[in-house]
């Protein structure tokens, strides 16, 4: 029997996993629901360019409460407040449907923990968030690969994203905090560096904990890098002394050392030399012995797909996440990692 699965959301991720649940001979499209009023009322097909379904996508979140399904894959844009999607996951929890969200969510923070398992209880389900970063870059292979280590004294991990082609100008100006004024950014306590703080502080607790270390604090080093000239990116114009690349950079503190660090970088300049021949993902152990990891995405080469690595390998792990869920007990699903680093 076919698991029911409802897709959340038809961004750029949502439409890479609604494509992998109609291409699935074991999944089946159980609803859709979308926040465009241009995708509401047309068929999931059409959106994933894929033939008609019979499944109508929906702005009405009280259609999709009621549908009778197994899984709800929630993939929509991170929001500047991080917890503005709690409730809608609350709500679907508590309906009765498991939960596999892109948006964060794996390892949320004491208070927020509680709000989800109670969902959890109620609905007797599973929460699960889960992408490439975070999700699997530190939470999987950085940790997979501290077991080499004989003596560990700090792991560093770099994201560099090629930035240049995301196409929605509202994800790359607002969101991203691309073509803004500099001088405007708070670094310390602005919209920004708190929304991904809260992000990416889940991967770094997750990571601490696996290693049995107790931070004495997460510390943010940010930097922000200015356009030396007009630059005509996908989602517009980044002008001259506009931001151009963010760097989101933390660190976890130990005996008041840094023994975890997590640059999160994003470019809409790729070739400034700053960036320029970087790897995509760096995971470096220092300690004995010192080990350094790169992972690259390649594009596809495929005629008329527009889908690009980014997406898939954010996809795949939703997708291969479904089995393991629907087989866990309520709560939020954490995986331990064989092997790891531990104190």
């Amino acid at each position: 029997m076919a698991t029911r699965v409802v897709q959340w959301a038809t961004g750029a991720i949502g439409k890479t996993t609604l494509r992998a649940i109609l291409d699935s001979p074991d999944l089946e499209l159980a609803g859709l629901y979308v926040y465009g009023e241009r995708k509401a009322g047309r068929d999931a097909g059409d959106i994933a360019r894929r033939p008609a379904t019979g499944v109508v996508a929906t702005r009405d979140i009280e259609r999709i409460l009621a549908l009778d399904a197994d899984v709800v894959i929630h993939a929509p844009r991170l929001r500047l407040d991080y917890g503005e999607h709690d409730e809608d996951i609350c709500r679907l929890l508590r309906s009765g449907k498991n939960v596999i969200t892109t948006a964060g969510h794996h390892y949320p923070e004491p208070g927020r923990r509680a709000r989800f398992e109670r969902a959890c209880a109620e609905g007797g389900t599973t929460l699960f968030g889960v992408g490439i970063s975070p999700g699997v870059i530190g939470e999987r292979l950085a940790l997979a690969l501290s077991g080499v280590a004989v003596r560990l004294d700090r792991i560093e991990i770099d994201e560099v994203l090629d930035a240049s082609a995301m196409p929605d100008p509202d994800f790359v100006f607002n969101v991203m905090g691309m073509g803004g004024d500099p001088a405007a950014v708070d670094l310390a306590g602005g919209t920004l560096p708190v929304l991904f703080g809260e992000l990416y502080a889940e991967t770094l607790r997750f990571m601490g904990d696996a290693m049995g270390v107790r931070y004495d604090r997460i510390e943010p080093d940010h930097h922000l890098e200015t356009a030396a000239e007009d630059l005509t990116v996908a989602a517009g114009v980044i002008r001259e002394g506009t931001v151009v690349a963010t760097e989101w950079r933390w660190h976890g503190i130990v005996a008041g050392e840094r023994f975890v660090t997590l640059a999160i970088i994003w470019t809409m300049d790729p070739a400034r030399p700053r960036y320029a021949g970087r790897d995509h993902w760096t995971i470096h152990l220092y300690g004995k012995p010192e080990v350094v990891m790169t992972l690259n995405l390649v594009e596809p080469d495929e005629p008329g797909v527009r889908t690009t690595a980014a997406q898939y390998v954010t996809a795949g792990p939703v997708i291969r996440a479904i089995p393991l869920v629907l087989a866990a007990p309520p709560g939020i699903l954490d995986f331990s990692v064989f092997g790891a680093w531990s104190r």
